[in-house]
């Protein structure tokens, strides 16, 4: 009697990629319409940097998630940047309103050109770029940059779980929910719960559009406001 022989069922593997790495992100400018980005310069950058994030120009709580800070004095925050020129990973930039004015912070991390994945953190905007136009066209250089220049297949945004506003300004920028790592890191002898974000290729096309069209003059009424939010803006594109 013939006996049946077992079926094998090969196990689900991800789908083929055309795929070549990434390109490492260079100490170059990324200059758009009312900020520029430029690598971290500690020496001309640390005392206008001070200004904008203690007070009174600013709220002290700008420090209370970020793993460093507050400072001092602006010696204190140079020493503490001058270890952040040095680093190509993360690597820093200096955002810069009108007339060179140092306003804020923001790196690309955590970066793996041969998976195609990159990071951007160690964001924080001084009390002049808060809330602005400039402060979500830094966000959006970034993203174009790693996506469109450099070839990258995901980028990341990661907080603190219990960081609301961060989370809200990931979900604002277009960046999906993922979940939560927990325990995932000490700062400052406290537990951290990270939440983690994204935008990946297949997203990005949309959320282009979605700030492209945010920031575009139409968007503008004649008070200088958005007519409409980032938000509303990506889902359009998105359907």
């Amino acid at each position: 009697m013939a006996t049946e022989q077992p079926t094998t069922t090969a196990p689900p593997v991800g789908a083929d990629v055309e795929w070549r790495p990434a390109q490492r992100p260079a100490r170059s400018e990324l200059r758009g319409t009312h900020v520029l980005l430029r690598p971290l310069d500690a020496d001309r950058d640390a005392e206008a940097l001070y200004e904008q994030s203690h007070p009174p120009a600013a709220d002290p709580g700008l420090w209370t998630y970020l793993p460093y800070g507050p400072y001092r004095d602006p010696a204190e925050l140079g020493d503490s940047l001058r270890v952040a020129q040095a680093s190509d990973e993360p690597l820093f930039f200096t955002l810069l309103l009108s007339a060179e004015q140092p306003a804020g912070v923001a790196s690309y991390l955590r970066i793996t050109p041969e998976h195609g994945v990159i990071e951007i953190g160690h964001i924080w905007f001084g009390a002049s770029l808060r809330r602005t136009t400039a402060a979500t066209e830094a966000i959006y250089l970034l993203a174009a940059h790693a996506f469109d220049d450099l070839g990258y297949r995901r980028l990341e945004w990661k907080c603190d779980s219990l960081n609301q506003a961060s989370r809200r300004a990931a979900e604002r920028f277009g960046f999906r929910f993922e979940g939560v790592f927990r325990q995932h890191m000490v700062v400052k002898g406290r537990n951290r719960d990270s939440a983690w974000f994204a935008i990946t290729d297949d997203d990005w096309p949309a959320v282009r559009a979605g700030f492209r069209a945010w920031l575009s003059p139409e968007n503008l009424d004649v008070a200088g406001h958005q007519r409409r939010t980032l938000g509303e803006l990506i889902a359009d594109a998105r359907r």
